[in-house]
């Protein structure tokens, strides 16, 4: 079996991909992580608990991102909005009666809790973006994919849960990923976007190499990640 090429886009008011976040800074990268797309994809197939040989076929497969802004007059991308900051209020309410919602309330220093404490928090989101997500799968697995998206068990969410897509996310599987890439591109021209820049996998030539933690080995209650490297290359001067 060879690899088909699944091309997903990620369309919302508000998405959030969250990779180095703390409880009270949840923060968001510019692009959809690993992480996140393989969480919605857990999602729509109903894949509970740790799932350690469905996160290694989709940790092996090539995941390549190409972010779509809003187009000016010349079909350029124009400026993104600033990211969006969310300001929170957790903790208050909560009487301790339930043992969820006891791990809810925050702490004092000597460890002890009251209905009454609070704590602040600050939750970034990228506001009207649009993103293609090309994943190159085995046969197999991207038809069980394919299917799980257009009829999702449990809900699908770019990020958090209330950030829901207004566009049908599958959006074929194809058999290169030139014409996965050339097909968001039509979507998107129809839509009044534009590319602005890619996400690699691996190290390449352009404006910027990170390293993300990213890539889940385990979900379940004991979640576990690994490095990869990705290059960001802008589309456009």
């Amino acid at each position: 079996m060879g690899d088909r090429n699944m091309l997903l886009w990620l369309e919302a008011p508000l998405q959030s991909w969250g990779h180095d976040s703390r409880f009270g800074r949840r923060d968001t990268l510019d692009f959809p992580t690993r992480s996140g797309v393989t969480g919605l994809i857990c999602c729509a197939l109903g894949a509970a608990g740790e799932q350690h040989e469905l996160l290694s076929r989709l940790a092996s497969s090539d995941m390549r991102v190409e972010a779509y802004p809003r187009a000016d007059e010349q079909g350029r991308p124009v400026p993104r909005p600033p990211l969006m900051r969310d300001f929170h209020m957790v903790g208050s309410g909560y009487d301790g009666s339930d043992p969820w919602e006891s791990l809810l309330i925050p702490k004092k220093a000597d460890g002890t809790a009251s209905s009454t404490a609070v704590k602040m928090t600050y939750r970034y989101a990228i506001q009207d973006m649009a993103f293609a997500v090309v994943l190159g799968l085995p046969d197999d697995l991207a038809e069980t994919i394919a299917k799980a998206l257009v009829e999702p068990r449990w809900d699908v969410f770019l990020g958090r849960k209330s950030f829901v897509p207004t566009e049908m996310i599958f959006q074929g599987i194809h058999s290169t990923r030139d014409e996965a890439l050339s097909t968001a591109r039509e979507l998107a021209s129809a839509k009044g976007r534009a590319p602005a820049f890619q996400v690699l996998e691996g190290e390449h030539e352009g404006d910027e190499v990170m390293t993300l933690n990213d890539v889940p080995v385990q979900f379940g209650e004991d979640k576990r990640y690994r490095d990869r490297r990705v290059t960001v290359q802008w589309l456009t001067g």
